[in-house]
């Protein structure tokens, strides 16, 4: 999603829960994508991935799919024939991608509505602050709600740090005007992560991915698969993506994530195993590696095997050089 959600990652006992308010036991502190650079960044961690910190890993820019907003084939001259069109594309409601067509009895009515009930968006809040690359997708809609979408996308990222829920409503203003480009189904995504919306956090990561291609915020969309209780699917997804796609910091993640779901099986062993895939060297630094020293020390701790824990949680304190991790008490629990 192009640099627009870097990160916000708060933890209660220091690295062991997450923003949703899942408990997110022993997987150190959840790695998000929020708190965004200034208003100009907004959406999840770049578009080349959960965990990779907007650093534009990926080049591959976002293709647009689909028809713009409300566009609809015009099958039939006469009332009768449109009516019936739209009542026909009415009964796909249901589907995530699909936007009501503009022909459809009452539409208006609803769409005035809707946007009525949007939440406020400070005046001095300008659509010039987001970043490029995704005012360059939102070019795909009339320049004046592509303007509004802008908008509603720098307020996701102001307050998705502080106030989830009410970030989550400026994505849902700024999807309902804007669903048919990615970066802002993404943006959706991203936040009904941050506010616990698993089942809608997944839905609108699905559809930003069949819009634009490749990946997605797969490591995401498996840590909601955890939360709504489907380690196995976590499994899965992670097995039907390209590692080789995924920038180095993405693939730590998404390890993570997944070794968390073997947790979840009491499959200790095989967690290891999926962490150590992508260990970093020992003297690696900065919080993609402390993240993964730290999970690996909490699973040999459980497996009772206290030096090799005490070891890699001291590995991960030298790597934690922001000091976000518990590394203290849990080195103090162990001795």
């Amino acid at each position: 999603m192009a640099e627009h959600f870097s990160r916000n990652r708060d933890s209660s006992r220091g690295n062991r829960s997450n923003e949703g308010g899942r408990e997110y036991s022993g997987e150190g502190r959840r790695s998000s994508s929020s708190r965004g650079q200034g208003r100009g960044n907004t959406g999840g961690q770049s578009r080349n991935g959960y965990g990779s910190d907007s650093r534009g890993d990926h080049d591959e820019r976002r293709r647009q799919a689909g028809p713009r907003d409300g566009a609809q084939s015009r099958s039939g001259s006469r009332d009768g024939d449109r009516r019936r069109h739209a009542q026909r594309a009415g009964a796909g409601r249901k589907n995530d991608n699909f936007v009501a067509s503009p022909h459809r009895p009452g539409y208006r009515e609803e769409r005035d509505a809707r946007r009525a009930a949007e939440p406020d968006i400070p005046a001095d809040v300008e659509a010039k602050e987001l970043d490029r690359s995704v005012l360059q997708d939102l070019r795909s809609l009339a320049k004046d709600n592509a303007d509004t979408v802008a908008r509603h996308m720098i307020m996701v990222a102001s307050l998705l740090a502080d106030d989830p829920k009410l970030a989550l409503q400026h994505a849902r203003a700024a999807k309902d005007r804007g669903g048919r480009v990615s970066v802002v189904r993404e943006t959706a995504g991203i936040a009904a992560y941050h506010a616990g919306e698993w089942k809608e956090a997944l839905s609108e990561l699905r559809a930003a991915r069949r819009m634009s291609g490749g990946p997605g915020l797969v490591a995401v969309m498996a840590d909601c698969e955890r939360a709504l209780g489907r380690p196995e699917k976590a499994i899965e997804l992670a097995r039907e993506i390209d590692v080789t796609e995924l920038d180095p910091e993405t693939r730590i993640e998404l390890a993570i994530v997944v070794a968390g779901a073997r947790r979840d099986l009491s499959q200790i062993d095989a967690a290891l195993v999926e962490l150590e895939r992508v260990m970093p060297p020992k003297t690696a630094g900065g919080y993609s590696a402390s993240r993964i020293f730290y999970v690996y020390a909490d699973l040999l701790a459980e497996k009772g095997r206290t030096a090799d824990a005490i070891e890699w949680f001291t590995l991960a304190g030298r790597a934690d050089e922001d000091e976000l991790l518990d590394v203290a008490d849990r080195l103090k629990e162990l001795s």
